[in-house]
């Protein structure tokens, strides 16, 4: 069984899968060392791991993962991947794009893919027919764009997603709302319409933090994987468990 550990921007999520099935998934605000401990007594059978993370970690945690583990891999841009990555800038690739494409490339073979993760901040990245990572963009999150109203005015307050808004405010609350909620879904939009010209047959994946906000509320079809950057990472574990 694998132990995946994905420590992202403001939460920590570790999943716990009997090879390409997920099992267990816990989510934490406050990352304690103690859950992994845990989470091996209750599966025995736990003996690989991996970890991601965006944010630089306690030595004693990768002490912890090599001495609890028969097998431990830190992923970092260097990792093989069971897709081909084209990206430029390699070493500047954020370690949970690769992970979500990753996931979708497994989810959804032989698709032209648009992964749209939801969070901190916005990414839209490609994964084509042919598995490979053609790269995508990035953005303002939905909560960094009303913290960045309050932080950089001098008067604007600070305000969090609502599924109701007016198309025009008649309140600065409302035209907060209406501007950030309006925008944010016409940028989406936008983006998965450019990106169809270039590859009509898309499939459109959407997951992260804020993937339930744009249910339901986008034009386009699209499917909500919250899960896929777990999947991507037990993915990577075991393709380089069955290289190595």
């Amino acid at each position: 069984m694998n132990l995946v550990i994905d420590i992202g921007n403001s939460l920590t999520k570790l999943a716990v899968f009997d090879q390409n099935r997920l099992v267990d998934s816990v989510q934490l605000e406050d990352f304690d060392q103690k859950v992994i401990l845990r989470l091996k007594n209750q599966y025995p059978e736990l003996d690989k791991a991996i970890l991601s993370s965006v944010t630089k970690h306690d030595s004693t945690l990768f002490q912890l993962l090599q001495k609890e583990f028969s097998y431990f891999l830190e992923l970092s841009t260097t990792t093989p991947v069971p897709i081909k990555n084209n990206y430029r800038s390699k070493a500047t690739l954020g370690l949970d794009r690769i992970a979500a494409a990753v996931g979708a490339a497994g989810l959804f073979p032989e698709k032209d893919l648009l992964i749209i993760d939801a969070g901190t901040a916005i990414t839209y990245d490609i994964v084509d027919k042919k598995k490979g990572f053609m790269g995508g963009n990035i953005s303002p999150g939905l909560k960094t764009r009303f913290r960045a109203l309050h932080q950089f005015t001098g008067r604007l307050p600070l305000l969090t997603p609502t599924d109701n808004w007016p198309d025009i405010g008649t309140t600065t609350e409302e035209a907060i709302q209406s501007g950030v909620l309006t925008g944010i879904l016409s940028e989406v939009e936008s983006v998965i319409d450019k990106m169809k010209s270039k590859w009509p047959e898309l499939t459109i994946i959407v997951t992260g933090g804020d993937a339930e906000f744009f249910d339901k509320k986008l034009k386009s079809s699209i499917f909500v994987k919250f899960q896929i950057t777990l999947l991507g990472l037990n993915r990577i574990l075991e393709y380089n468990v069955k290289n190595n």
